[in-house]
């Protein structure tokens, strides 16, 4: 672990204080400025419940944090086995960090399978905490263990806790009316309170928490209320534990403001309704269960009382055709999905593209292809995003680059659609949907105003002086068409996949009509207005790092590590990727070389190669996880001395 640095005379009063704590039976703190903990155990073992906690008590403590959840693809793997793993990674600091971490300070390991499956990402020196009561000849057998590891000596490079986590807890729970398995089931609250208080991390939001979500079984609250209490009291008494840890707030790391803990996929769903109401448009949600997309339905759901509506339609295809339906009457519409469903929503978002409707195109990003890792994260999407529905169909894409920014490209996003009147595709991926941070909760004027003016009335006059209305008769700057509300009087008129004829919106075979109105829907997604590209270049760098979406924090990190090593590095990053930046052609050729990390194997480049003729290079990594600071930092400074 890291801790900071302390001057002599600093170091001097704290040798003196950790002395007469020890003269009065009290225990070591030591001050670290950062750490990374996994939490590791079988699917069933609530390691995804006791993370989210830990997190929510170290964001209300104030330490920037990320996170890293990790879930088996396989909704209940076999019990015991490596594929059946799930895990938690929190990193959590007293100043401003940009990753989950590379590699764990400390594992906490609930059975074999969890210890042999993240023991690799271990460094020598770690502390690793393992429940020694599931560490049975069986249990070893089954992930393929000839010795116990607790006794061969393989573990003797690392600082390893042995506690019957198991025992413990039954044992706390004696006196509470549960069987030994229901007993059980509460062993990962007494791992989170031993970790409490190794760490001092708050302890009332989390009984409260337990209180609250077992409010209709009151024995169970208290239940794991008592394991929780004695997980905490267990650290405090026991001699293997002799160590105990404090990470500061990072006072300095945040603007002024009210902050909370926010995922990807629940900063974007809060997106989503803020820019509802700052389009003072209703919003309509048609979606099919996806995972990694499906806890935006699920948030969604639960604010009727903001003018949103739901359906959880049959299949993606009937999920996309709602939404359209939603946006030609009116609302904000969106669809959320993976890459599977996006394969199966392409032909209706080309209708959208020929209707010129807004629609927002929600696709968390997972493994692929076809079902392909479901938990996992990858980029992968882009080129289908760009390109994936038959005809000339251009679609704007949009990509957040941290969980909090999801919120932020939420709104873009629906600023674009509104605006020119077109889909616009948004990009996350499993990594963003599921990781997590502190956010800062928006003041409402700092909202961007969206709202819309629905056609009227006639907008063209013929010849022999009638007024008409013509559905495609075009705003000279956006070129957006007009949005007519089904049933006002005399806006009538056709919709339908057909081509129509530029401005009265009839069935056109003409050919010369069909190449206008190619490159007119062409022209209005290039001429969307999008800000300048920053470059990140404090040194005069000849080397320049270009990364999009989720790649934002390991390329950070990588680069402040770089700096921090004497190297000179450019830095930029993309949240538009249809259209590109008006200035990053001349950015790109400002530099010698650049250099594309991504979580595929290669598509931004590509696009980049073929339209700003850039020798870009790229880095590509598709193993399902986010890439680690230190593996680009090392894959950078090769493209530097190259």
């Amino acid at each position: 672990m890291t801790s900071q640095v302390s001057s002599p005379a600093e170091q001097a009063d704290e040798a003196v204080v950790g002395e007469q704590r020890k003269a009065a039976g009290a225990k070591d703190v030591r001050r670290l400025d950062r750490v990374i903990i996994r939490f590791a155990g079988d699917s069933g073992d609530g390691m995804q419940l006791t993370g989210d906690r830990f997190t929510s008590e170290t964001a209300s403590f104030g330490n920037d944090l990320s996170t890293l959840p990790n879930f088996p693809a396989e909704i209940r793997a076999p019990a015991g086995t490596l594929p059946g793993v799930s895990s938690f990674q929190l990193h959590f600091a007293d100043h401003d960090i940009l990753t989950p971490g590379d590699a764990p300070n400390v594992l906490v390991a609930m059975n074999p399978a969890a210890l042999k499956a993240n023991i690799a990402d271990m460094p020598r020196g770690a502390e690793i905490i393992v429940n020694t009561d599931e560490f049975t000849k069986r249990a070893l057998q089954k992930v393929g263990y000839g010795s116990n590891p607790l006794e061969d000596g393989s573990l003797d490079g690392y600082h390893l806790h042995p506690v019957p986590l198991t025992t413990l807890t039954v044992e706390a729970l004696k006196e509470f009316d549960l069987t030994r398995k229901e007993a059980e089931r509460s062993k990962n609250m007494f791992a989170l309170g031993l970790l409490s208080w190794m760490y001092h991390r708050p302890t009332e939001g989390t009984e409260k928490f337990l209180t609250s979500k077992f409010a209709k079984k009151p024995d169970i609250a208290a239940a794991n209320i008592a394991a929780f209490r004695a997980g905490w009291n267990f650290g405090e008494t026991t001699e293997d534990f002799a160590v105990s840890y404090e990470v500061a707030p990072a006072a300095k790391a945040f603007p002024p403001g009210t902050y909370r803990n926010i995922s990807g996929n629940l900063a974007l769903a809060y997106g989503l309704v803020a820019a509802s109401r700052q389009a003072d448009l209703p919003l309509f949600l048609g979606s099919y269960p996806i995972t990694p997309a499906s806890d935006i339905l699920h948030e969604l759901s639960r604010h009727k009382n903001f003018g949103v509506r739901t359906f959880q339609a049959e299949d993606e295809i009937a999920g996309i055709g709602a939404a359209l339906g939603a946006a030609f009457g009116g609302s904000l519409a969106v669809t959320t999905t993976s890459g599977p469903g996006v394969a199966l929503k392409s032909e209706t978002i080309g209708l959208a593209v020929s209707l010129e409707l807004p629609l927002l195109i929600v696709d968390i990003q997972r493994g692929g292809p076809s079902t392909g890792l479901p938990t996992k994260t990858e980029q992968a999407d882009l080129l289908q995003a760009m390109y994936g529905r038959n005809g000339e169909a251009p679609v704007p894409v949009v990509a957040p680059r941290t969980p909090a920014d999801c919120f932020d490209a939420a709104l873009e996003a629906a600023r674009i659609a509104l605006t020119y009147r077109t889909p616009v595709f948004l990009l996350s991926d499993g990594y963003l949907a599921n990781g997590s941070e502190p956010w800062r909760v928006p003041d409402l004027e700092e909202l961007p105003d969206l709202r819309v003016r629905f056609a009227q009335g006639p907008n063209h006059t013929l010849d022999d002086g009638t007024e008409v209305f013509w559905p495609y008769k075009r705003d000279p700057r956006t070129l957006a068409r007009p949005w007519a509300i089904p049933g006002t009087p005399g806006l009538e008129h056709r919709i339908g996949g057909i081509e129509k004829q530029d401005g009265t919106g009839n069935i056109s075979y003409d050919p010369a009509n069909h190449d206008f109105m190619v490159r007119t829907r062409q022209a209005k997604v290039d001429g969307v207005e999008v800000p300048d590209v920053e470059v990140d270049d404090p040194h005069g760098a000849r080397t320049l790092v270009l990364g999009w979406g989720s790649t934002y924090g390991p390329i950070t990190a990588a680069v402040r590590r770089l700096r921090a090593a004497g190297e000179s590095v450019a830095q930029a990053h993309l949240r538009h990727l249809n259209p590109f930046p008006r200035n990053l052609g001349e950015v790109l050729r400002g530099y010698d070389k650049v250099v594309v990390p991504e979580m595929n194997l290669g598509q931004l480049a590509t696009l980049i190669r073929a339209k700003y003729l850039v020798d870009a290079t790229s880095y590509n990594q598709v193993n399902g996880m986010p890439f680690k600071a230190e593996q680009l930092a090392t894959a950078l400074k090769e493209a530097i001395d190259d």
